[in-house]
């Protein structure tokens, strides 16, 4: 790998695995419309001779051709990525995810790329009664969110009949330094945290004993990268999972530790689209990728938090 393109590469997820590309001696170009993503998260990175930062939209395959001219690798991570937010803008999250994730497809096999790591969602499971949660469970949409995920890993499977190695990750609940708070697409743990640094009490959206599998950004990073290697994986789809089911309470106790002072959580009532459970099956990508999630959620919340208060 010499040279690789990442959409969204200045949001959260993205900006993490361009810092981990830098550092391996990649050339890295990212592509971001900076409707989420932000130009601070690639600041440390700004001068560094092997990235290009272009503000551009996927749907765009003229910017799309001409970014991917010469790359060895596309990771596809920009995406309309808010389960409340697709069930109220549904055509908008279908463009950006299904017909962007076309384009990007179409230009990266026009362009001769030797493969495409896409982020999908343990979205797609729905409500499963069956868990851990693993990767031949038929999917259940739930969402207009969910459903784009599924259709890009139908599309990422037949462009890979079509000669263009693709893997889908399913991604669940990850967390992690620059993860927004003040972004309608946040999600629990940074809302939870700027609320209990404020002192006001953290949101439960139903009763807390909802379960997720949390999962720090820097696995996830990892994840990536050996999606982008493992010589077994194109065309499969791998779940990026710690495998321990956490429920929302027990979440907030760990959250307390580091806050003893803040105030009791408020609870208000389940928000469409929320699935109840959800945990994941590790075994395949341990298996095929040689994946494993390493960081604790103590240890991860308290990485989290250290790098809040470094930018405060």
């Amino acid at each position: 790998m010499r040279r690789a393109l990442v959409t969204g590469g200045a949001g959260f997820i993205g900006s993490h695995l361009v810092e981990a590309l830098l550092a391996r001696g990649v050339q890295v170009v990212v592509l971001d419309d900076f409707s989420t993503g932000r130009a601070e998260n690639l600041a440390a990175w700004r001068s560094h001779p092997g990235l290009t930062v272009v503000q551009g939209d996927i749907r765009d395959p003229g910017v799309l051709a001409r970014l991917t001219a010469g790359v060895d690798l596309v990771f596809h991570l920009a995406a309309f990525v808010s389960v409340p937010a697709s069930i109220a803008h549904p055509l908008v999250c279908l463009d950006i995810n299904a017909q962007g994730t076309a384009q990007v497809l179409e230009v990266a096999r026009q362009a001769g790329v030797q493969r495409v790591v896409l982020a999908s969602s343990a979205a797609v499971y729905g409500q499963h009664t069956t868990l851990p949660l693993h990767e031949d469970l038929p999917p259940r949409a739930q969402s207009p969110y969910a459903a784009s995920k599924i259709a890009n890993e139908a599309l990422a499977q037949a462009y890979t009949q079509m000669g263009l190695p693709t893997v889908a990750l399913r991604f669940f609940n990850v967390y992690g330094p620059r993860q927004r708070a003040d972004s309608p697409y946040a999600a629990a743990i940074p809302r939870f945290v700027e609320r209990l640094r404020s002192g006001r009490p953290p949101v439960i959206y139903g009763d807390g004993h909802q379960t997720r599998d949390f999962v720090f950004v820097r696995d996830v990073v990892d994840a990536l990268l050996a999606a982008a290697q493992a010589p077994q994986a194109p065309g499969r789809v791998y779940n990026v999972c710690s495998g321990q089911g956490v429920r929302v309470l027990d979440l907030l106790a760990e959250l307390y530790r580091f806050f003893p002072k803040a105030p009791e959580p408020q609870f208000a009532p389940p928000r469409p689209g929320d699935i109840r459970h959800s945990v994941g099956d590790p075994r395949r990508a341990a298996e095929e990728l040689g994946f494993r999630a390493r960081v604790s959620l103590a240890q991860g919340l308290r990485a989290t938090l250290q790098a809040a208060s470094a930018a405060s």
